[in-house]
């Protein structure tokens, strides 16, 4: 390095500007800031992203491909269709979500009852009916001397009292049913959680309240089926794709059919104990052997679900469905056959229709229709039921009532059905018209 004195001024100047430079970066410490900066920018200058052949890699996330229970053969799992709980001090409580029975097979009476008091005195009673009960040929439906004509008393001054309403269970009733005693007057219903409530009417102060309340289904019960010669088999069904047979006898709830399918309605043949028509999926009716214990015969018969089947009492080959397509149908068993729509008569009502049931003669046909246009009951007659009459009745319940569905009395003169002031509606007048 050159002298001083051999510099000219310019240089003297040049160091003497670095020298004070480097006293203020000193003071300042920006030298060793920079040199870090300058080491992390040579280390990410350095650095691959490349994935080194040793490592693999990472796998992308599996795509799960959705299956149907059906598919995998898995039983379906049926939420209540109720949510809102009722509770009352003298009706049982209700079962929690984790008590639903998912068992496939047989049920003890014991194992699904939800009552606080025994039903011994249940059990021994529908005993005791079933071995006085008649035979079916005796019981005439409508004639005096059986269940009687309506003469004996004016209907129209009926009045419900308030002593005489029973809560048999909590949460939405959907199906109802006498059991055909003679001399004793038994309920059973079922509702939307898969309860079986049976009130024994005339029992005093003998049994309490006279309700038994059984949990043996897992989904709303959706039929119910009694046969006046076996008073100790009560057939139901269940949108849980179940069908149980209560057999008294063996105190037990036997697991006839189970399917992943929902089932809509259940009925049987007058005086036929060992068969049963019940409906499944989409307008699809199943005939199942009780004696052979599996389905013998299924048919399509509508677009969409089949609310109801009923059949006729006078001849029992002809049967009426009503289906949520908006139509109900009257079919003649010995002709039907699969894939064919050989109805013997179809009525259009729109849109849903939710029951259609014979009278107790056979010779009338009353369909109950839940549309907003066509809120009305029909009531068809005459030589192949060609002769028609409506009357207008708000059959608009929403989500959280039955559906309203008019059922005829003791004879062929009277249609009952509930109406949304909390009553009941007898119309006798639409008779006089047929």
């Amino acid at each position: 390095m050159a002298s001083k004195k051999t510099l000219n001024d310019y240089e003297r100047i040049r160091l003497e500007n670095i020298k004070r430079n480097d006293e203020m970066m000193a003071s300042l410490k920006l030298r060793s800031l920079a040199l870090s900066a300058s080491v992390k920018r040579q280390r990410m200058e350095a650095k691959t992203y490349k994935t080194s052949p040793e490592k693999k890699p990472k796998p992308e996330t599996p795509v799960v491909v959705r299956r149907s229970l059906r598919t995998r053969g898995i039983p379906p799992v049926v939420e209540n269709a109720v949510s809102v709980v009722e509770t009352a001090s003298h009706s049982p409580s209700m079962p929690s979500p984790g008590s639903s029975p998912q068992k496939l097979g047989p049920l003890s009476m014991r194992e699904v009852y939800l009552g606080k008091t025994s039903d011994e005195s249940l059990i021994n009673l529908i005993r005791s009916e079933a071995d006085r009960a008649p035979a079916p040929a005796m019981i005439e439906w409508g004639k005096s001397g059986a269940v009687g004509d309506g003469g004996g008393f004016d209907l129209g001054s009926l009045v419900l009292e308030w002593e005489n309403v029973a809560r048999i269970m909590s949460g939405k009733i959907l199906n109802v049913q006498f059991f055909p005693c003679v001399e004793r007057t038994v309920v059973v219903a079922g509702n939307s959680s898969g309860n079986l409530s049976i009130w024994d009417v005339d029992c005093g102060d003998e049994g309490g309240n006279g309700v038994y309340l059984y949990h043996p289904h897992a989904g709303p019960v959706s039929g119910i089926s009694i046969q006046p010669s076996a008073l100790s088999k009560v057939f139901t069904s269940s949108y849980d794709g179940q069908i149980r047979l209560m057999d008294v006898e063996k105190e037990s709830f036997d697991l006839l059919y189970s399917s992943d399918e929902c089932i809509f309605s259940l009925s049987q043949q007058p005086n036929d104990v060992n068969s049963l028509y019940f409906s499944e999926a989409r307008g699809e009716l199943d005939l199942f052997d009780i004696r052979a214990t599996k389905s013998s015969s299924s048919w399509i018969l509508h677009d969409e679900r089949i609310n109801t089947i009923d059949f006729n009492p006078e001849n029992t080959n002809l049967m009426a469905t009503s289906s949520s397509d908006g139509t109900a149908c009257i079919w003649d068993l010995r002709s039907i056959s699969v894939g064919s729509s050989n109805y013997l008569k179809k009525i259009d009502v729109k849109r849903s229709c939710q029951s259609a049931y014979f009278s107790p003669s056979g010779n009338r046909l009353a369909t109950t229709s839940s549309s907003s246009v066509n809120n009305c009951v029909a009531v068809l007659s005459g030589d192949d039921y060609k002769d028609a009459s409506t009357f207008h009745h708000n059959n608009q319940t929403g989500r959280w009532l039955s559906c309203f569905r008019a059922i005829w009395g003791w004879n062929d003169s009277h249609l009952f059905i509930g109406n949304m002031d909390r009553g009941w509606m007898l119309y006798p007048p639409l008779m006089a018209k047929l």
